[in-house]
């Protein structure tokens, strides 16, 4: 017999009845809110070109690596699943077979926030009754397909249906942004909406990277500028910076195998960078130009206003073989260790209280959430606490997050909910469970009298719409 699936109103709420009734009340003002998502990976040719969502599978199990780890690890091989994304689509009976092969794995998501945000889609947005099984499988794939063939559930439809009105993207330095373009043309949309791009300039930054060369050489080619030299770079990404900017961009993103950003002297700085042209540079002095280029980009921005976020300490494509096998992005990009304090003092002494930077830290390390991230939001003014991301943006994780950085930092450094999913379809769960999870620790407080109730209603407000708006600049 199959199980119902359902959603309890109070889900995530406190056990208590007196706290979950506060919750109730604070969730109450907040739930109705516009989404504003200032950092995500979704493609913005789906919204662009509205882009039917094809079947099933290719929404919802192919592109979501959170989804897909979890069955490699019991045992599914990732071919299976349609991944990688750049592949040709699988037939019908490919599709079905993937799809019920996560049906049957449904089982190994208890007590994930995979299996909550999932929960939250087939319910709310696909009307979905049943709980995944074998035996279920077919039949909720058909009551999916029949909702992605409705013309009114297209990307753009979408976004009015899952009240979106900011969404960000992330996108490459040397992308044309023709797809923003497109959208910000059509002025029904726009004035309803705002899609804007995010630059994410890690490979130009790195030149270790067997590609460094070629992606500099690409820089040079959309620039018009001679990036031969240190100089010439410099100049290059000013201008790509500018024309993201043009394009309605907010904000800049980070991630390297650390923090460490330092100038280096000039004289040193330029002669790395021409051995690196060369591919004559090691190990340890690549290390030490990429610093160098970060710390720049902490400049840059204190000159254009982009927001400027770091996210740290993640050994991508973890599984060499995967990576072979599937590309990057597929699920085995694995967190370690990091060190905020040490690292990030030049930077800060250099520009932490600069009147025009916005600098938001993530981390996949909760240790350094009231080790380090909170006392440095608590003092320069540039830096804002990101919520948790990736690995840690389940429910305990975002509950231990709150407890651990608002004591030192308070609610005003908290950048807002950060999604950061290609996952369209998750972007309403996502927000909802935040409300949720904002309006549970309030209640507690307000319990404990540290927080009177409209005090808690005003802080849930700020969380969802005053803090992304301030920290992004929107």
């Amino acid at each position: 017999m199959a199980h119902e699936l359902t959603l309890d109103d109070d889900r995530l709420f406190p056990p208590d009845d007196t706290t979950r009734k506060i919750a109730r009340r604070i969730y109450a003002e907040t739930r109705d809110l516009p989404v504003i998502s200032p950092h995500g990976h979704v493609p913005p040719a789906w919204l662009a070109d509205n882009t039917s969502f094809d079947n099933p599978t290719r929404l919802l199990i192919t592109p979501d690596h959170y989804l897909n780890r979890i069955m490699h690890a019991n045992g599914v091989e990732l071919s299976e699943l349609g991944v990688p994304m750049s592949r040709p689509v699988m037939d019908e009976a490919g599709n079905r077979k993937a799809f019920r092969t996560l049906c049957e794995h449904w089982a190994d998501y208890r007590g994930t926030a995979m299996r909550y945000w999932l929960t939250d889609q087939l319910v709310r947005v696909f009307g979905v009754r049943q709980r995944p099984s074998a035996e279920t499988a077919d039949a909720i794939y058909d009551t999916i397909q029949a909702w992605i063939d409705d013309e009114n559930h297209r990307p753009r439809q979408l976004m009015d249906q899952f009240r979106i009105s900011f969404l960000a993207t992330t996108d490459d330095p040397c992308d044309d942004l023709r797809f923003h373009q497109k959208l910000h043309a059509d002025t029904k949309f726009s004035e309803a909406h705002t899609v804007v791009p995010t630059f994410r300039p890690d490979k130009y930054l790195e030149p270790a990277r067997t590609d460094w060369n070629t992606s500099i050489d690409r820089l040079a080619e959309v620039t018009g500028l001679d990036t031969s030299t240190l100089a010439g770079y410099t100049d290059a990404m000013e201008n790509r910076r500018a024309y993201f900017r043009a394009n309605g961009a907010v904000s800049t993103d980070h991630s390297h195998d650390d923090l460490a950003a330092e100038y280096l002297d000039d004289a040193l700085a330029q002669e790395l960078y021409r051995k690196a042209r060369r591919n004559e540079i090691s190990g340890e002095e690549a290390v030490a130009l990429r610093r160098h280029l970060l710390m720049d980009q902490a400049r840059m921005a204190t000159e254009d206003g982009l927001t400027m976020t770091l996210h740290p300490a993640v050994w991508r494509d973890h599984d060499p073989a995967t990576a072979e096998a599937y590309g990057q992005d597929v699920g085995c990009d694995i967190p370690y260790a990091v060190e905020m304090t040490k690292a990030l003092r030049p930077m800060l002494n250099a520009f932490g209280n600069h009147p025009n930077l916005n600098l938001v830290l993530f981390t996949l390390d909760e240790d350094t959430y009231s080790r380090e991230i909170a006392p440095l939001a608590g003092f320069y003014r540039s830096v804002y606490i990101g919520v948790p991301w990736w690995f840690i943006d389940a429910p305990e994780s975002i509950m231990r997050f709150k407890q651990s950085v608002t004591e030192m930092g308070g609610f005003s450094r908290i950048s807002g909910m950060i999604d950061d999913t290609r996952a369209f379809c998750s972007i309403p769960a996502r927000h909802d469970m935040m409300r949720r999870l904002d309006a549970a620790h309030l209640a507690q407080l307000v319990v404990i009298h540290r927080l009177d109730e409209d005090e808690a209603i005003d802080q849930a407000h700020r969380l969802v719409v005053d803090n992304p708006k301030k920290v992004f600049k929107l």
